[in-house]
């Protein structure tokens, strides 16, 4: 093609040169092209087809131009002189730019003062000596705001109640205003002398709306890079407790230009317990309030405490409805069996989960109760050290968010009940009143037979999903394969459903022995007997009892749970991971991505050449050097030098790694879940504040107070008359 482009240019002097060369050193314009060469199909880019020829040359122009008819041959110029040719050439052209622009603004200004443009004139006005102040006092606010938002200082100071009567003390913010007065601020300085002196410097409301703006500002510089990026996915965490009100926090991952997967906290939603409203105002907020364009949303997940699952899963089927490339997905965050059984509408799951954590929270609370734990462990794992020493590894360690989490309780539950029995029993100082009285209530809690057959009747059904979800979080190529297994996984707990009966009978019994072994009565919940009131059926067992309202729920909820998380299109996304190239090569690079990346048609720059790309990347790594490693994970392919060369293939990556149930390679662009775990341990439940934590979790977003002080006069314009450094003394 390179010949036939030299020899349709009428160049001789370049019918010598290689391809390599052509290409490298050449270029031709686009209006030697006939129309119809020009492939226009793809929103993104315009490119020539594969059999395009130049044919639209004005070979006679010269001919009517005497000082062209004897021209001499053009010297063929070393890459230094085309290196300073270029940047004379840009040097000239940045010149005749801001040339053009002064002309320009001469022109405009000249136009405006004919025609009394006053609207430029207002623009050319300075401002007065008072809103020059107005905004360095707004500014010094700001800063105060940031500040105590970046170390997490709540608003409000002490108590009133615990406050001697008659005492009064500055709340926190103002508390810091006045140290900045006394540091030397001048302009706060001046706006107090001013201020009457039963005014506050800034009232709760004021503060409350420079927060909001605050806010605004921080979450759009990270949505600025979303909206960058294009294709996003959205993240929510499980409902948290802001000052009294439930918000469910939501994150967002995206590829920022550095080709870095991000999850960053961008805020928190008022919870709704009606499920369609939550989702009306979950789609409202995330589009119209933030401003983000869900048709490029690929991805959504939600992680839920238990009795959430159900409304969060009618928030993600809207969505889908809506936008079917969103993709409803398992979170790379959260274990898959964990996620299972929460999702488990059964009242008694519930509860047994609540259980789980307040144990393990009595635990992490204090080093001594893991001290008598581990001396409990070592007793009961006499002839089992290897085992023991296993346990106390896992017991300080977050092992309720494990894959293995109820094999694990369940190897456990002895030495936690004789471990807290000993801890409520004893009558010396050692414990406190809380620690012990808690230790009473769970031991209690755990000794009951609905909790004991509820964790056995989880662990066994979970067995069948555990190494599935342990792949789900593996690498990359551990995800393709585990995506070929779920009909296996499937075909599993259809045949313990139809088998249930005697399921159920092995998993009983396991409970009972392990009831036996606490010295546990087996027999029906108490509540379901006072709800019957004498009226039970003599026939009814406990046995029969579990299986009808735990074991046979259980089991369906499962099967259903997975056919809905691991959908045709999540599967089909997840068999696109074939495009990584070590994955490629475990399959021998007989591949065929083009099937399931049909999905993603309208994504790609330039759809018309899929095959031939990815033809060409299969080719790349097939023949590689001996000395070249397979890239192993998204994050390794997005970051290789020649990516661009691929556009389909980057598009795809960029897609695919986006996907929740990815995980984020490199730890530190993760940091939003942490932090935002981190803002909700460390204060009080009546101390938090959604506007607050925004700032305390993105600490390391940059910040632009001028922008902050103009976008609050602009919605809080304050009359003069009102600014007190307008007022007589």
């Amino acid at each position: 093609r390179c010949q036939r482009w030299v020899e349709n240019c009428r160049r001789a002097d370049l019918e010598d040169k290689t391809p390599d060369q052509l290409n490298k050193h050449y270029r031709l314009c686009a209006k030697h092209f006939e129309t119809s060469m020009i492939c226009r199909s793809s929103p993104y880019r315009t490119v020539l087809r594969d059999n395009a020829v130049p044919t639209i040359f004005d070979l006679t122009s010269h001919l009517n131009n005497p000082h062209s008819r004897h021209r001499k041959r053009i010297k063929e110029l070393s890459e230094d002189e085309i290196r300073t040719l270029k940047q004379q050439k840009i040097a000239e052209a940045f010149e005749r730019e801001q040339a053009t622009q002064e002309v320009n603004e001469s022109n405009a200004q000249n136009t405006v003062a004919e025609q009394g443009g006053e609207e430029q004139e207002e623009r050319a006005v300075p401002l007065t000596l008072e809103e020059r102040e107005n905004k360095d006092y707004l500014k010094s606010l700001f800063e105060i705001l940031i500040l105590m938002g970046k170390q997490n200082i709540p608003l409000d100071g002490h108590n009133v109640d615990e406050l001697p009567d008659g005492m009064f003390t500055s709340d926190n913010f103002q508390a810091l205003l006045e140290c900045r007065i006394n540091a030397g601020d001048e302009v706060l300085r001046k706006r107090f002398e001013m201020t009457a002196v039963n005014l506050e410097y800034c009232s709760k409301t004021q503060q409350k709306q420079m927060l909001e703006i605050c806010e605004s500002c921080i979450r759009e510089e990270t949505l600025r890079e979303v909206r960058d990026s294009h294709f996003f996915s959205l993240v929510t965490d499980e409902v948290v407790d802001i000052a009294g009100e439930e918000h469910l926090p939501v994150l967002v991952r995206f590829v920022d230009d550095s080709h870095n997967l991000r999850e960053e906290f961008i805020g928190f939603l008022p919870y709704e317990a009606d499920p369609e409203i939550l989702a009306v105002k979950f789609h409202t907020t995330i589009t119209e309030k933030w401003g983000l364009n869900m048709e490029y949303c690929r991805g959504q997940a939600y992680i839920v405490s238990s009795g959430f699952a159900s409304k969060m899963k009618v928030v993600a089927t809207r969505l889908l409805e809506k936008y079917p490339q969103a993709v409803y997905t398992l979170c790379s965050s959260c274990a898959l069996n964990i996620w299972l059984a929460k999702s488990v509408p059964v009242a008694g799951v519930s509860v047994a989960l609540g259980t789980i954590e307040e144990v393990c929270c009595l635990f992490r609370q204090s080093p001594q109760l893991l001290v008598e734990l581990d001396n409990t462990i070592a007793v009961l794992f006499q002839n089992n050290v290897e085992k023991g020493n296993e346990l106390k590894e896992i017991c300080r360690s977050q092992w309720t968010g494990r894959h293995d989490a109820f094999e694990v309780l369940v190897d456990l539950l002895q030495a936690l009940v004789l471990c807290l029995d000993a801890v409520s029993s004893d009558s010396s100082v050692r414990w406190n009143n809380f620690i012990a009285g808690r230790a009473f209530v769970l031991s209690s809690a755990l000794t009951d037979f609905d909790f004991i057959v509820t964790v056995v009747i989880l662990k066994n059904v979970l067995a069948f999903t555990r190494a599935f979800g342990r792949n789900l979080q593996g690498q990359t190529s551990d995800v393709f394969f585990a995506a070929s297994s779920l009909t296996a996984v499937l075909h599993s707990l259809n045949e313990v459903m139809e088998n249930i009966d005697v399921y159920h009978e092995f998993w009983f019994e396991e409970a009972t022995n392990l009831a036996a072994k606490l010295d546990v009565q087996i027999k029906l919940p108490g509540k379901f007997c006072r709800a019957q009131q004498g009226n039970l059926d003599s026939e009814l067992t406990s046995e029969n009892y579990y299986k009808e309202i735990l074991s046979v729920p259980t089991v369906e909820h499962i099967i259903q749970e997975l056919k809905d998380i691991f959908s045709e299109q999540h599967l089909k996304a997840l068999k696109c991971l074939s495009l990584v190239p070590s994955v490629m090569g475990q399959l021998k690079f007989n591949t065929s991505e083009e099937h399931h990346a049909d999905m993603y048609k309208n994504d790609l720059p330039n759809p018309d050449t899929l095959s031939a790309e990815l033809h060409c990347w299969r080719i790349k790594w097939k023949h590689r050097g001996k000395d070249i490693e397979l890239p192993s994970t998204i994050y390794e392919a997005l970051h290789l030098p020649d990516i661009k060369f691929f556009p389909n293939v980057y598009v795809l990556l960029k897609v695919l790694c986006i996907l929740p149930v990815m995980k984020v390679e490199n730890e530190k662009y993760e940091v939003g879940r942490k932090r935002l775990k981190a803002y909700l341990k460390n204060t009080l439940t009546e101390q938090r504040s959604s506007n607050l934590a925004l700032l305390y979790i993105n600490i390391d977003i940059k910040h632009d107070l001028d922008l902050m002080v103009d976008t609050y006069i602009k919605l809080y314009p304050v009359p003069l008359e009102e600014n007190p450094s307008n007022r007589k003394l």
